[in-house]
């Protein structure tokens, strides 16, 4: 049998959690964004299909937000937990962003709970007023829990003496050299994979037969709307990779694959490692990473052979970098082909294969971003708290963290396929069909 290794244990059970709770994170932050539009389309065009789109994204929500809630609370129990020397060193430099996420959540919670049952309480624009809080408190509660990631990344507000973090300056804590990136990279790419989830719902239900023109209406809300998301996100990686170079240089190499400093570096996109650190079968793409890094094609980009061994990360997430960047050109290339189709009445922006493409896009929007964030844990790696604890230092030294690992599989596997089913049942056995016609408003078929 393998020996009991509660680092590895610990790692393995934060892993699950974090996996399984970036799914609701990131339509929470999304989806409310979502409503906010919907409802403003149907107010300004005063069109009962954007009106509904609202309304049945909302019920849903509320669903995804309880499960979200349960696997949120089961990861801030588990950092304390799993890592108490990691908290009891860092704890009171994070405390602050970590009080205001919690204030943020019962901020979004409180007024999603009157904005679900105000409906047709108030006139629709006084209505529309109360879906804002929501979205505030949705982006605040990721912004406020992405700085304690940030800080996690490039620590600083505060002195290290003999082990110990003293004379805290929370503000310079909890805002520092990455916070800018890493949260606009958290919002837009949240904000665009909710976006494509939708469209992928939509394009499934057309590719099935169903030719109401509801699900045409969130096709080209949602697709228009993930242009400008897959754009804004795409600009902002750009940045993060020029902060990494910056501040993080050793994870940027370890996700390019790049040794020597050198500079004219290429880009590096798939490819075979072997042993002897040669790159096979692997597309070269000429000084593209200088122009990641600092946006030169002439600039230098520090190697990996310039760190100490100890401190280089794994070297497999490069796949991980690869994936979460091919997706998004994905992301971006299939709306921009849908938009220019539906303005330019060249082809029919509805045929099949562009559905089926759209529909393959909403799982690879939610594969990206779990990609995207196994980049960042991994790629931060041996550190829990960079330059100052390293990750099995912070770790704790049950021995029953096995048990905990079953256990909230267990838990996760029940509460996902719970999910599933209820969502499922909720929007299968009241169709959005049945809910124009029964509120009088079946509108156009085609």
């Amino acid at each position: 049998m393998l020996e009991y290794d509660p680092v590895i244990y610990s790692r393995a059970l934060m892993t699950l959690t974090f996996v399984f709770h970036i799914i609701f994170a990131t339509i929470g932050v999304g989806i409310p964004v979502l409503i906010a539009l919907a409802e403003w389309m149907g107010i300004k065009r005063n069109d009962p299909h954007y009106t509904l789109m609202a309304r049945r994204w909302t019920r849903g929500y509320v669903i995804t937000v309880a499960v979200g809630v349960v696997s949120g609370t089961a990861l801030g129990l588990q950092i304390n937990l799993l890592w108490p020397n990691f908290m009891r060193i860092a704890g009171h430099a994070i405390g602050l962003p970590m009080f205001l996420e919690i204030f943020a959540f019962f901020f979004e919670a409180i007024f999603l709970g009157i904005y679900m049952y105000t409906w047709d309480r108030f006139k629709p624009k006084i209505h529309f007023l109360f879906i804002i809080p929501v979205v505030i408190g949705a982006s605040c509660s990721a912004l406020f829990i992405t700085l304690v990631n940030s800080f996690m990344n490039a620590p600083q507000g505060f002195e290290f003496v003999d082990g110990i973090i003293g004379n805290v300056d929370p503000l310079k804590a909890m805002f520092t050299p990455a916070s800018p990136t890493k949260v606009s990279h958290v919002l837009t790419s949240a904000y665009l994979t909710s976006a494509f989830i939708f469209a992928s719902i939509a394009a499934f239900a057309l590719l099935k037969g169903k030719s109401h023109v509801y699900y045409k209406k969130v096709l080209n809300m949602t697709l228009f709307a993930s242009l400008v998301f897959a754009i804004a996100t795409f600009l902002i990686g750009d940045l993060s990779g020029k902060y990494l170079a910056k501040y993080q240089p050793e994870k940027l190499a370890a996700g390019e694959w790049h040794f020597e400093t050198a500079t004219h570096a290429p880009l590096v996109v798939g490819g075979i490692l072997t042993e002897n650190r040669e790159i096979k079968y692997g597309l070269r793409i000429p000084f593209a990473l200088s122009v990641l890094a600092h946006g030169n094609p002439g600039s230098e980009v520090i190697g990996l052979n310039d760190f100490p061994a100890d401190e280089i990360p794994p070297l497999w997430i490069h796949y991980t970098f690869d994936a979460m960047v091919g997706i998004g050109g994905y992301l971006t290339i299939i709306p921009l082909l849908f938009i220019l189709a539906f303005w330019f009445r060249r082809g029919d922006p509805y045929n099949r294969l562009l559905l089926g493409a759209i529909v393959i896009g909403g799982p690879l929007a939610m594969f990206a971003i779990e990609y995207g964030w196994i980049y960042t844990e991994v790629g931060r790696q041996p550190w829990i708290l960079r330059g100052y604890m390293k990750t099995h230092q912070g770790a704790t030294t049950s021995e029953h963290v096995d048990v905990l690992f079953i256990v909230f599989f267990a838990l996760y596997a029940v509460l996902g396929i719970t999910c599933l089913r209820v969502l499922t049942k909720m929007f299968n056995n009241y169709t959005p069909e049945e809910e124009l016609k029964a509120k009088g408003l079946a509108g156009e078929l085609h």
